[in-house]
């Protein structure tokens, strides 16, 4: 494993990047039949006749659960994992079986903290995107950096 990564390192524009991962028909009824029992997410037949979605797709949970891997895998060694504090999360289109899922992670801030000198805040804006380039999630979410300890 690489250095870990300190708020000091995560620079405005700094990129990771992950991924792909493909998920399948099984994968999505199975995480939705648990998660998220819809018949747009568990009945092929029923979700061919869905005004939206034409056709089965995955929960956006179900997304956003095998984005996270890909998080980890593009960004894990920040010091002190990844941890969140809040953000924003979309999902513009639908994932389909047979889709294969990559991640693009940009910090667009880092701030030291005032009241604990000994972290920070970062906000990463990371992109879901398929194999076509379309965008199938974004998350931007706030997490907490430790700070490089003094030598």
């Amino acid at each position: 494993m690489s250095e870990p990564i300190y708020l000091e390192d995560l620079t405005v524009g700094r990129r990771f990047t992950a991924g792909p991962v493909t998920i399948t028909e099984e994968e999505i009824i199975a995480f939705a039949s648990r998660y998220d029992p819809q018949p747009f997410h568990t009945d092929p037949a029923a979700a061919a006749k869905h005004p939206v979605f034409q056709g089965l797709a995955a929960s956006g949970w179900h997304t956003a659960a095998l984005a996270m891997p890909l998080v980890v895998q593009a960004a894990g060694n920040i010091a002190g994992g990844i941890i969140g504090s809040g953000g924003e999360l979309r999902w513009p289109r639908p994932v389909r079986p047979g889709d294969s899922l990559s991640v693009e992670i940009e910090v667009t801030e880092a701030t030291p903290s005032r009241s604990r000198p000994d972290r920070g805040t970062a906000v990463m804006h990371i992109r879901v995107l398929n194999q076509n380039g379309e965008e199938v999630q974004t998350f931007t979410p706030r997490i907490v950096v430790p700070r490089r300890p003094a030598p």
